[in-house]
């Protein structure tokens, strides 16, 4: 009697348990804020000042006392003139200053007219007197005033511990003072891929290649996300399909990596050796995810002195290896780093397409916005057709026995979220 299939692992449950085994990883780098793009933040970045220190003026223009513009067109002679980085003096009662955007505001203005709304007067040269404005408007209180404090307060959290920093934090950070950074270490990973048909682009030229061979593209793109997400990667390169070298290679990899990603083997085809060569060196779950593509995957770990390293195993499909990392490794490298927000935003968007086949596994179907901003979908949803996901701009997630008709609603996740 043939033994009862295991009933499929949900995905939810799948990531819901690799990310109770990922802790964060012990130790800091401290590097420059002009090195920090990508870097997880290690401790809380705290303000020390306000931002802006003072009031300051948001336009080019004319700073005045509210009470002495009671009506357009009246004159105020220019009493002093504040450009950026400099501070005025008080300003007196009925005249105006000239101020450009950045200064601070003089004690007693209360509104700021940009110089669009004005006309100086007695600026030509040869003209008497002190130089005046006519004000062509009437400016409200605290017009094109930034207030200080308004973008930070002093002693306010700007950035968390757990942030992955980008462009605009990076500028928030050196806006208080910081150009030193304490960031979570980078995770160490040892990549390599199993099986006797891969060829590495290169070695053997097209005309070349031997039947059953196929160029090794999973190698390509995984270490690409991995340097993406911040990784130090460790190509180990194609380890034959025997029993000894899988060994030998994950006993090698162990040794100074936190995470092994291996693609290909993961199967229970009797070349493929991944299940037992782990679990000689330690301990290894073989799941079945209800996920398509993307099925078989496997996690465990490899002992070693004074610990052990993290164990993944993708699919060898180019699409399935693909798409399990997206979803489950991208979020464990993460949680490594001491990210605490690990999804990816989905938003919903219509289905300029028909799904008509509905599938027992939740799926997650290659699609583009088009030119109207729905969604088209790659013709070919095949898991070895990597074309889909060169030629796609995200992924639909299809709930299990769910169909898809044009003008559907359906959740939608790109890929720059998703390789970010």
């Amino acid at each position: 009697m043939k033994p009862t299939p295991k009933p499929l692992k949900p995905l939810d449950d799948a990531l819901a348990d690799l990310l109770a085994q990922a802790v964060p990883l012990p130790g800091h780098d401290t590097v420059t804020t002009f090195d920090a793009d990508g870097r997880v933040l290690a401790q809380d970045c705290i303000s020390a000042l306000q931002v802006p220190p003072q009031d300051n003026s948001s336009m080019d223009g004319y700073a005045v006392r509210c009470a002495d513009v009671t009506a357009p067109g009246l004159e105020l002679p220019v009493s002093q003139r504040i450009a950026a980085g400099s501070a005025g003096q008080p300003l007196q009662p009925g005249t105006a200053a000239r101020i450009f955007t950045g200064a601070p505001v003089p004690a007693g203005a209360d509104a700021v007219l940009m110089q669009e709304d004005c006309e100086a007067i007695g600026t030509s040269p040869g003209a008497e007197g002190p130089p005046r404005v006519r004000v062509n408007a009437v400016p409200p209180p605290g017009q094109w005033i930034r207030r200080a404090g308004e973008d930070v307060t002093r002693g306010a959290v700007v950035l968390a511990a757990g942030t992955r920093l980008s462009p605009a934090a990076l500028g928030l950070a050196a806006s208080i003072g910081l150009h030193q950074l304490q960031v979570a270490r980078r995770p160490r990973v040892a990549l390599f891929s199993t099986g006797d048909e891969l060829v590495m682009p290169g070695d053997v030229p097209p005309e070349q290649m031997r039947p059953g061979a196929i160029y090794n593209s999973n190698r390509f793109f995984l270490r690409a996300m991995l340097l993406r997400l911040g990784c130090e990667v460790s190509d180990f390169g194609i380890v034959p399909d025997r029993r000894d070298a899988t060994i030998d290679a994950l006993r090698q990899a162990s040794r100074a990596h936190d995470l092994i990603l291996t693609s290909g083997g993961v199967s229970v085809g009797e070349e493929d050796h991944i299940k037992p060569a782990v679990e000689s060196l330690g301990r290894l779950d073989l799941w079945q995810i209800a996920m398509k593509p993307g099925k078989p995957f496997a996690y465990g770990h490899i002992q070693r002195e004074g610990g052990a390293a993290h164990f993944m195993g993708l699919p060898g499909n180019p699409v399935s290896s693909f798409v399990t990392f997206a979803l489950l490794v991208r979020p464990f490298v993460l949680r490594l780093q001491g990210v605490r927000d690990v999804a990816p935003p989905s938003m919903a968007v219509t289905a300029d397409f028909a799904w008509p086949r509905a599938d027992k596994r939740r799926e997650f179907l290659r699609v583009r916005r088009g030119a109207r901003g729905g969604l088209e979908l790659f013709a070919n949803q095949s898991s070895g057709v990597l074309t889909s996901a060169a030629w796609g701009d995200g992924l639909v997630d299809n709930p299990a026995g769910c169909t898809i008709a044009p003008g559907d609603t359906v959740r939608y996740i790109t890929f720059a979220d998703l390789l970010s």
